[in-house]
C-alpha cells in the first residue's frame, strides 16, 4: 500500500537533516529540512543512502505568452489610442487565466500607421489574432500587434448579432442586414480553417 500523501506549506518543518537530506522545493535551517513550497513531500532513497526529500506542486506549470507568440484575443474595450484585450489562447493552447494585453494605434498596421483610427479596426467582443511585441509594463499588460496580414479581427459580431463575413481587409459585413462594419482584417491561413 503506497504511504498515505503529506501536504505541507512554505516554512513547515519536515524532518531532522540527520533522517534525510534536502532535495527540491526545501531548504535546511538549524539542522531541520523545511518546505519552501506548498504541496506534497516525496521521500526517495537510493543505494541505502539518506533518503531525500523532495516537495512538489501539483499543479502543471502555466503556459505564458512570450515575445513573438502569436496569441488568440478578446477585445473588452477601446478607445482612441489603444485597444485592451484578454488574451485566452498562446498559439493552440488555450489558457487557465486569461492575460491582459494592449494593442496601441500604432501597432495596428504595418502601413499608415498615422491614418490609423482604433474604432475602424475593433470592437469589444472581437475575437483577434496578434503577436506579442513586449512583455509591457508595471500594470503587467503584454503589447501586441496585428502589423501582419494574418494578424487582426477573425471573428467579429454585428449589431444585430449574427457573426460577421470579411469582404475585404478592411471590411466585414453582415450577412442578415447587409450592413458593413470597418475592421482590421486577418487573412486567417488554411491551416486555420475548419472543414
Amino acid at each position: 500500500m503506497a504511504p498515505p500523501v503529506r501536504y505541507c506549506v512554505p516554512g513547515e518543518r519536515l524532518c531532522n537533516l540527520e533522517e534525510a537530506s534536502p532535495g527540491t522545493g526545501t531548504y535546511t535551517r538549524h539542522g531541520y529540512i523545511f518546505s519552501s513550497l506548498a504541496g506534497c513531500m516525496t521521500k526517495s532513497s537510493e543505494n541505502g543512502a539518506l533518503p531525500v526529500v523532495s516537495v512538489m506542486r501539483e499543479t502543471e506549470s502555466q503556459l505564458l505568452p512570450d515575445v513573438g507568440a502569436i496569441v488568440t484575443c478578446k477585445v473588452s474595450s477601446i478607445n482612441s489610442r489603444f485597444a485592451k484585450v484578454h488574451i485566452l489562447y498562446v498559439g493552440s493552447t488555450p489558457l487557465k487565466n486569461s492575460f491582459r494585453g494592449t494593442i496601441r494605434k500604432e501597432d495596428v498596421r504595418a502601413t499608415e500607421k498615422d491614418k490609423v483610427e482604433i474604432y475602424k479596426s475593433f470592437r469589444p467582443g472581437d475575437i483577434v489574432l496578434a503577436k506579442v511585441i513586449s512583455l509591457g509594463d508595471a500594470q503587467s499588460n503584454y503589447l501586441l500587434t496585428t502589423a501582419e496580414n494574418e494578424l487582426g479581427v477573425v471573428v467579429a459580431h454585428s449589431e444585430s448579432g449574427v457573426q460577421m463575413v470579411p469582404i475585404s481587409w478592411c471590411e466585414m459585413q453582415c450577412p442578415k442586414t447587409h450592413t458593413k462594419e470597418f475592421r482590421k482584417v486577418a487573412r486567417v491561413q488554411p491551416e486555420f480553417l475548419q472543414t
